[in-house]
């Protein structure tokens, strides 16, 4: 029994780092950008078409196909951040979301008229094969995943505590008067950050096709995975939002397991709830 509980676990921190990841991009523009990406989830599954696509086509793994997404997803952070969100930043926010939502609606509009309705996967050699390690199994893919989710998000980290552009960026997040006193661009800036938040979201759709299969409709629901992920954490804190994707994983691993597998969602945001309600800024944010 306590194997079983252990296997059960492991496999819940698999899942949520890649969940960890996933939510980072959308901790990262708004922590720094203050722009919430309602098409988050929208994002992420165009990015694991085009790996779906790049898999079939030319039979590569999902792990090679993930630096080509991230870059791709990266341009079109950019543009995006450039050429539309910059033109409605000054609005309330109330019109930031709207645009956002409409941004979603539109993507998902357009994932359907290009790729279908029908459920795209791909199939991996190692699919059905897993590591034994004492009185554990470790699902090869699910290891894989997890593993290149951690690769990600450690590059990311190192990225904004040493570089001088990842700490430019920083600086326009803590004070944006400052940023531009001191004579930063912050417009470039800003378009840099979305770049790298739709980046994560590249890499956590390429990752993301190891383990489910694509359709059209899978956005709604990561967009508000995502969500949860960061508030539990403590929005925007990168590294609340790796921990609030292995609470996620943890939750819905156990949930499935004592309760009923459709009850995972239900639990996780009963979770969220609960640590609002003793922790209101999230676990590891800060306080007001």
């Amino acid at each position: 029994m306590p194997a079983t509980y252990a296997n059960i676990l492991i496999s819940g921190a698999l899942a949520g780092l890649i969940y960890g990841l996933s939510a980072l991009g959308l901790s990262v523009i708004f922590g720094v950008v203050r722009i919430v990406n309602f098409a988050h989830g929208e994002m992420m599954v165009g990015a694991m078409f085009l790996t779906t696509l790049m898999v079939n086509a030319l039979g590569l793994d999902p792990l090679l196909c993930l630096p080509v997404v991230a870059a791709v997803l990266f341009v079109f952070g950019y543009l995006l951040q450039r050429f539309l969100i910059e033109r409605v930043a000054h609005l309330p926010d109330h019109m930031q979301f709207l645009l956002m939502a409409a941004l979603a609606t539109t993507l998902t509009a357009a994932w359907l008229m290009i790729f279908g309705p029908e459920t795209r996967g791909v199939r991996l050699s190692y699919g059905y094969d897993s590591y034994e390690v004492g009185p554990l199994i470790l699902d090869k893919t699910r290891v894989f995943a997890a593993a290149a989710a951690l690769v990600v998000a450690g590059l990311l980290f190192a990225f904004f505590r040493w570089s001088a552009t990842g700490k430019a960026i920083r600086a326009c997040g803590d004070n944006h008067t400052g940023a531009l006193v001191v004579g930063l661009d912050v417009r470039k800036l800003y378009a840099l950050t979305f770049g790298i938040g739709a980046m994560c979201l590249g890499a956590a759709g390429a990752i993301m096709v190891m383990l489910i299969d694509t359709q059209p409709y899978l956005g709604p629901q990561y967009t508000l995975l995502a969500f949860v992920i960061v508030i539990l954490g403590g929005l925007g804190s990168m590294a609340g939002a790796m921990l609030g994707g292995l609470v996620i994983g943890f939750s819905e691993a156990l949930a499935g397991v004592l309760f009923q597998p459709s009850l995972k969602s239900a639990f996780s945001f009963a979770l969220l709830i609960v640590i609002l309600l003793v922790r209101p800024q999230g676990l590891l944010g800060k306080r007001a």
